[in-house]
């Protein structure tokens, strides 16, 4: 088993270029619990808001350790554990998700209960970047109650949390018209959405697109922007939701999601085994833009900060 592991911290609040390394024992695994040798690290806006001077997250102990999912190899397990789905042994590849804290490492121990087989399919940066997007995807479709033969509008298509939303809807038989630059017209297309450009005239150009109404709006972006034209596109403000905005949906009367939030965590925690599957089969895609050495997290950080990645970032011990 490995010893000790490579860990990026936040000694302070701040920007990506605050994060430091330091080098610390690994915890031998206990009944319960697995330690695993990490190949990729999924990269997610979460991330560097845990850290953030401004973020949402006020109350922090130091030194802060960003990273919720990861990907790799099984390296120890506790007596008399098994993994969430079942089984396991040292050298299974696993993917991990949600890692309570410290998953940009080199390895780590965590509960077995957060730990899942990787399907043979998905490659180490794509498994450690299904299932955080997946999830809050997955649970915006659950509380807007969409169904076949609806029209979903997802503000934000292009990027990581909107594609999976496309994905999922049309496999649950939606219509979906997503939001994007034009730039991002065809990764949106490619999923099975119909692309329509933000900006001013949105509500008219989304009106004419679907004259008979929309059901449904997904807010991935927290514009105002998109809080006026979902509300004014759809007429029950339960079928509308937000993970961006949570004043605005507090104040106009719909919903909004979020992983620290106990309903959205017992949801997201219930899901992973169906998007591991989805996963599994080629239903649920992950589009990578990049990966990045382990040592360049700062500047990868960085990258996903500027807002248009084109895909999931990756880090690779």
């Amino acid at each position: 088993m490995t010893e000790n592991a490579t860990t990026w911290i936040a000694t302070e609040p701040g920007d990506p270029d605050i994060l430091t390394t330091i080098t610390e024992p690994v915890a031998a695994p206990g009944p319960g619990e697995v330690t695993i040798d990490v190949k990729a690290i999924g990269l997610n806006p979460a991330d560097y808001k845990m850290f953030a001077a401004n973020g949402p997250y006020p109350a922090r102990d130091l030194p802060i350790r960003p990273g919720y999912e990861v990907a790799g190899v099984i390296a120890a397990l506790g007596e008399n554990t098994q993994i969430a789905s079942g089984g396991g042994a040292v050298g299974d590849a696993v993917l991990a998700f949600r890692v309570a804290t410290g998953g940009y490492t080199s390895a780590l121990t965590l509960p077995a209960s957060d730990v899942f087989a990787k399907p043979e399919s998905l490659g180490f940066p794509e498994a450690a970047n299904l299932l955080l997007a997946g999830s809050t995807a997955a649970e915006a479709l659950d509380v807007t109650a969409v169904a076949a033969g609806d029209t979903v509008l997802v503000h934000g298509a292009s990027g990581a949390v909107g594609v999976s939303v496309i994905q999922q809807a049309v496999l649950l038989g939606a219509r979906v018209i997503g939001t994007a630059g034009e730039h991002s017209f065809d990764e949106v297309r490619r999923f099975g959405a119909e692309p329509v450009a933000y900006g001013e005239g949105l509500e008219d150009r989304v009106r004419a697109l679907a004259p008979d109404g929309i059901d449904a709006a997904v807010d991935t972006v927290g514009t105002a922007e998109a809080t006026d034209v979902s509300l004014a596109l759809v007429d029950d403000r339960d079928r509308i939701v937000t993970i961006a905005a949570a004043p605005s949906a507090k104040e106009h009367g719909f919903k909004a999601i979020g992983g620290n939030l106990p309903a959205s965590a017992e949801f997201r925690k219930q899901v992973r085994p169906r998007l591991i599957a989805l996963a599994g089969e080629g239903k649920l895609v992950v589009p990578i833009a990049r990966t990045y050495p382990f040592g360049e997290a700062i500047e990868a950080l960085q990258f996903l900060k500027s807002g248009h990645p084109g895909g999931k970032l990756a880090l690779i011990p």
